[in-house]
C-alpha cells in the first residue's frame, strides 16, 4: 500500500507498507485512529493518544476558510479510503502529490497569552 508519511518538523515522504495493523501502528507509534477531514477519499491515520502521550505537534488541519480547527500530534500518514468502506488502500499518485504540497511545510505551534499561533517552520 502506497502512503504519504508526515513526521513533525519534516517534509512528507512517500512510502510503501503492507497494510497490516502492526505495521500501521509502528508508523504512528501506537494505536491508530482514522480521520477523514478531506473531501477526497483519503484517510489520515494517526496515533489516537498522540496528545495524551505528549507527542510533538505536527500539522494543523484547517476548514474551507483556512481557519485552524485541529492539530495532529505525532507522525501520521495518508492513504486511500474508498467511500463507504472501512478498509485502506494505496494513495493515488495525484492525491499523494496534492497532500505532499498541502503538508509540505512543517509548522510550529506557539501559545501566547492563551492564543494558539501556527507558523511555518521555514526552509529545511
Amino acid at each position: 500500500m502506497k502512503i504519504l508519511v508526515v513526521e513533525p518538523g519534516r517534509r512528507p515522504v512517500q512510502a510503501e507498507l503492507d497494510g497490516s495493523l502492526k505495521v500501521m501502528q509502528a508508523v504512528v507509534g501506537g494505536c491508530i485512529q482514522a480521520l477523514y477531514p478531506f473531501d477526497d477519499p483519503v484517510a489520515l491515520i494517526c496515533n489516537e493518544e498522540g496528545r495524551l502521550l505528549g507527542l510533538p505537534l505536527n500539522r494543523g488541519l484547517r476548514d474551507a476558510n483556512g481557519a485552524l480547527y485541529n492539530i495532529v500530534a505525532g507522525t501520521f500518514f495518508l492513504c486511500g479510503a474508498p467511500p463507504d468502506s472501512d478498509r485502506f488502500e494505496s494513495l493515488p499518485e495525484e492525491l499523494a502529490a496534492k497532500y505532499e504540497k498541502l503538508f509540505g511545510t512543517p509548522e510550529l505551534f506557539l501559545r501566547i497569552g492563551g492564543t494558539l499561533l501556527c507558523i511555518p517552520a521555514g526552509p529545511l
